[in-house]
């Protein structure tokens, strides 16, 4: 199939449950535009049947088209490897959970048309737990102020973009990936539609808070030296105080002509600066780590199957 005017890139883990009833409303939604598209699907190694129906449901229609990794390398890899594939003039990212309904697709095409390169679902009334809300609005205002990106979690992945940005997409060769802040940092025209925000068709999450919390850490040290920068303030402003306060102890030495006792509270001064100056040291060694990585020039994916001959990106 060469040019399909609308691609729709979805990344699959432990969804084999989702995946025909995701067919079904995805083929009814995107013919009311065009019959003319593609669906990518990418199956990041679940350990379930995931691959086995995308393998059906690619045999039975060729809109379908079907990549495997060859091991998980995780969602932000999984989204990557279906930019990197997919041919439409306009392509969506979305979930496979259907939280993000097929249904509002139409709607996100027809703000595009207006003149936005992209356009973000910005959920309404969310369906998840209140715990994975609390956490997930936590990570985000924190991601937001490390690093220095206003990143808007009420969006999520779900968005229509045009083939202009998913070609200077491709060029973003991070290791760390952040799909939602790289597409933030290229910096096209956006806008955002509300949509309803639906309850997950099977199954649950497999983001937990320690999964949630380590995208963040990886995500802030990929995308900022806010928190290199912060260490510095830090160190200058305990020396700060740290002079302010030995001015004190020498004024009151000389005022009484004796040095004024205070082992213990020396004690835990000493400890808390050497935690600080260990943590500080380990932030760099993070930030050297990462650099090492990149250094590697790894590929970001391998692929161990796939429903079409010799995949190969597309400009």
């Amino acid at each position: 199939m060469k040019n399909p005017h609308l691609s729709v890139v979805i990344p699959v883990y432990m969804a084999e449950n989702c995946l025909k009833e995701l067919y079904q409303r995805l083929k009814g939604a995107l013919e009311g535009i065009s019959t003319n598209f593609e669906i990518v699907l990418v199956e990041d190694c679940g350990g379930d049947n995931s691959w086995q129906v995308i393998e059906r449901l690619a045999e039975a229609d060729p809109r379908v088209r079907g990549i495997q990794f060859s091991r998980n390398f995780g969602q932000h890899y999984g989204i990557t490897a279906g930019l990197d594939y997919c041919l439409g003039d306009w392509v969506v990212v979305m979930d496979c959970d259907l939280q993000d309904r097929p249904e509002e697709i139409p709607r996100l095409y027809a703000k595009a048309q207006e003149g936005y390169d992209i356009v973000l679902a910005c959920r309404g009334a969310r369906s998840d737990p209140l715990l994975k809300r609390m956490t997930s609005w936590v990570f985000y205002k924190i991601f937001s102020y490390l690093a220095d990106i206003e990143y808007d979690g009420d969006s999520g992945n779900f968005r229509i973009m045009s083939r202009t940005v998913v070609a200077n997409f491709r060029r973003m060769g991070e290791q760390l990936r952040f799909f939602g802040g790289l597409v933030q940092w290229m910096g096209f025209p956006t806008t955002s539609i509300e949509v309803e925000h639906a309850e997950r068709f099977a199954g649950k999450s497999t983001y937990t808070f320690a999964k949630l919390w380590k995208l963040a850490a990886e995500t802030i040290i990929a995308y900022s030296d806010k928190p290199l920068r912060l260490a510095v303030r830090l160190g200058f402003l305990m020396a700060f105080f740290s002079f302010c306060y030995g001015a004190y102890i020498i004024g009151l030495a000389l005022h009484y002509g004796s040095p004024i006792p205070g082992w213990s509270s020396l004690i835990v001064s000493l400890y808390f600066i050497g935690g600080i100056i260990i943590a500080i040291l380990g932030i760099l060694g993070i930030y050297l780590g990462k650099t090492f990585d990149e250094s590697k020039k790894r590929p970001l994916y391998i692929i161990r199957n796939a429903t079409f001959d010799e995949p190969g990106s597309v400009d």
